[in-house]
């Protein structure tokens, strides 16, 4: 039996994912369903890619949310989804990450001119990074509690802890062919295989061969799906089959 006072094991949380306009990913999953959490990940956005300042317009534009709670009266658990217009498409790869399986996003309901076009258009010419293709894939841990934020902290000083992979951890690199069940069936067992299997944080970069060739053969890569561990040194990859645990550990070097 689950304990009341332990939230993740009762299958409780809220998950926050905030996207770049093209198409990284960096998301949270609270057990506690604290606050704050949109503003962190525009922080780590920043230090990420070497913004100028935390990028707030991309919420509520590039957002999705979901909150999973147990229903005191039936004790059974439910889920709420919503996602942003703008990033709805993105349902499988947020089903994957969050371990939602199948779950149907609903679209989130935006102000009028909110995420216009033309408004956008301006921040893209003083953020271009965000634009570009880096394909992120970064789960950001908050940890420090925020109830321990002092009332009145200017919002600008508030730097999340989050751990660079050139210092710290993997840089992986997955190369698949166009989006095919597939492909979304891989990304999910890659997903869960190493949120099990690492202990340390890592940045999962998923690159399409059809639509990036030259980056392919860069890698030497001839078939997918191929997973490349870029950093630490050295280079190794696997190609065809990602369900193999072990193999996935001697990628690691953690065998």
């Amino acid at each position: 039996m689950h304990s009341d006072s332990d939230p993740a094991a009762a299958g409780v949380f809220k998950g926050i994912a905030l996207f770049t306009p093209g198409g990284g990913l960096v998301y949270g999953i609270d057990y506690k369903k604290q606050e704050r959490w949109h503003l962190h990940l525009c922080i780590a956005l920043r230090n990420l890619l070497g913004l100028s300042e935390p990028p707030h317009f991309l919420v509520p534009c590039y957002t999705a949310t979901v909150d999973r709670w147990l229903n005191p009266r039936t004790q059974q658990l439910q889920t709420v989804a919503e996602a942003s217009p703008l990033v709805l498409r993105y349902q499988t790869l947020l089903n994957a990450v969050f371990g939602t399986d199948d779950l149907t996003w609903q679209p989130a309901v935006l102000k009028e001119g909110v995420c216009d076009a033309v408004v956008l258009s301006t921040y893209r010419q003083q953020f271009p990074q965000l634009w570009e293709p880096h394909d992120l894939l970064v789960r950001y841990d908050q940890t420090e509690p925020y109830a321990q934020l002092q009332p009145g902290t200017p919002i600008a000083s508030v730097e999340p802890s989050l751990s660079y992979p050139e210092a710290k951890g993997y840089v992986l690199r997955l190369f698949v062919s166009g989006h095919s069940i597939a492909t979304e069936r891989t990304l999910q067992t890659l997903h869960r295989l190493l949120e099990e299997s690492l202990s340390q944080p890592y940045t999962l970069k998923i690159i399409d061969v059809s639509q990036h060739p030259d980056q392919a053969e860069l890698d030497q890569v001839s078939a997918t799906p191929t997973l490349v561990k870029v950093w630490p040194r050295p280079l190794r990859r696997i190609v065809g089959d990602l369900d193999n645990v072990e193999q996935l550990l001697r990628l690691f070097g953690s065998e």
